[in-house]
């Protein structure tokens, strides 16, 4: 065994306990009651930094949550890798459906069930634990590092934004690597060279003054959450078809070698989207293939409609208020601020009459198609290659990790977004997990990535 997989092997049960320790703060990021965990879990990354032998390490304050910064420059002439990650997490509702408390880490079927295990804690964890694996073996790294790790990419990543904005020079780099994606299984590695952009919303719609009696104004008065309804079916029709004026005409064709990927579906990912999801049939364009409608087209989604009486037993009430989350996915030739425009005329142009309808552009962000052609993607092939015994598979990712698009677009740098999560991990659902082998592979392919960058 090298020295790299012996120290790896040897303090397996350290690295897990690491992670265990940054899992059970509980930095939900979109909740104020949080926001004393959220800094404890920021000084919690500070602290392995400087423990691993990241000396510059600190803690940057700003109008939201802290940013955590580190950096380690020594190593000449070699080329400098911006190293990104984020510490807060999803909201744990419904508390009920988990197995085990969502913040204490328990481990069951080689895997780690934890809030954050796989987004985004135990990514950023095992990347830190590759550089102290580097360290202890050979009491250096082979290339320049600049660590960023956010507090708010769940809420928007509004500070952040702000600071790669205002700072760029301090975070000059020669490539970018972020840890948040996913394989599509244990044995198949791959490299993510697209994701998609967001916009998230909130429609309120207006009736009544104040909540009414149904035998008394039945009839006669608007009601908020029927005109919701109404709306959002007018926005999306039962096909999938999204009717926004606009929306498509800004999208890419995609070339043909990727259209033929998908039709081929080398991957078997429509039988595996029906197993993972539990269904018997896929929804959404038929005449798209399933790897396209997840990737490469625009989405529109409801996450909650709220409004009227909703607890036990009956109260016939016509709300006054109805209110809807909704997102869409945007491929990287539609711009979200753009999208949001005309998303909001759609909403406005679909309203009945009698209510009064008010929509909010809580947070967005773009998408970004990368080069697999990069002298970092090509680093990173040849890393996956050698630690999973095969070539990694490039494929665009149907999630949205704005801060590529920054980095594509402030930085002027090689994106390379290589995660090691995979489809089942449960990700913004209770029960989710991180794959303990995928975590220590993770170790691996990082050492490797960084070695390969000194030496090409």
């Amino acid at each position: 065994m090298s020295q790299i997989e012996t120290y790896i092997t040897e303090h397996q049960s350290q690295f897990v306990e690491d992670l265990k320790a940054w899992l059970r703060i509980p930095s939900i990021s979109t909740s104020p009651e949080h926001t004393g965990d959220v800094l404890r879990a920021a000084e919690y990354a500070v602290e392995q930094l400087k423990r691993l032998g990241i000396s510059h390490a600190e803690l940057i304050k700003t109008q939201g949550h802290p940013l955590v910064y580190g950096e380690w420059l020594e190593a000449g002439d070699k080329p400098t890798l911006l190293i990104y990650g984020h510490y807060d997490v999803q909201p744990v509702d419904p508390i009920e459906l988990w197995e085990n408390a969502p913040f204490e880490p328990t481990i069951r079927n080689g895997n780690i069930y934890s809030r954050g295990a796989a987004d985004d804690k135990g990514q950023v964890m095992l990347v830190l634990k590759a550089l102290e694996t580097l360290f202890q073996v050979n009491g250096t790294l082979p290339i320049n590092v600049k660590i960023l790790i956010e507090g708010e990419e769940e809420a928007g990543g509004e500070s952040i934004e702000k600071y790669i904005k205002t700072y760029p020079e301090r975070l000059g780099c020669d490539a970018a690597f972020i840890c948040d994606t996913h394989m599509p299984s244990p044995e198949t590695p791959a490299l993510i060279t697209g994701l998609r952009g967001i916009i998230y919303t909130e429609v309120t719609v207006h009736g009544a003054k104040q909540d009414l009696h149904s035998g008394t104004y039945g009839g006669v008065a608007p009601n908020p959450l029927h005109a919701l309804s109404i709306i959002i079916s007018r926005l999306k029709d039962a096909d999938g078809h999204i009717h926004i004026p606009g929306l498509y005409d800004k999208l890419r064709k995609p070339d043909h070698e990727e259209k033929e990927f998908w039709h081929r579906d080398p991957l078997h990912m429509n039988e595996a989207y029906l197993k993972e999801m539990g269904v018997s049939q896929l929804s959404g364009e038929l005449e798209y293939p399933p790897l396209e409608r997840a990737s490469a087209r625009p989405t529109l989604e409801v996450h909650g409609i709220v409004g009227g009486f909703t607890g036990e037993g009956a109260k016939t009430v016509i709300p006054a208020v109805a209110k809807a989350k909704i997102s869409l996915r945007l491929p990287p030739d539609l711009k979200s601020k753009e999208v949001f425009t005309l998303f909001e005329q759609a909403v406005k142009e679909a309203t009945p009459a009698g209510v009064r309808v008010e929509v909010a552009n809580l947070h967005g962000g773009e998408g970004v198609l990368v080069s697999p052609e990069s002298q970092v993607m090509r680093a990173a092939s040849e890393a996956l290659s050698e630690v999973y015994g095969t070539a990694p598979v490039h494929l665009r990712e149907g999630g949205s990790v704005p801060i590529a698009a920054l980095f594509d677009e402030v930085l002027n740098v090689p994106v390379l977004l290589m995660g090691f999560g995979l489809p089942d991990d449960n990700l913004h659902a209770p029960n989710e997990k991180y794959s303990l082998q995928q975590f220590f592979n993770g170790i691996r392919t990082v050492t490797s990535l960084l070695q390969k960058m000194a030496s090409n």
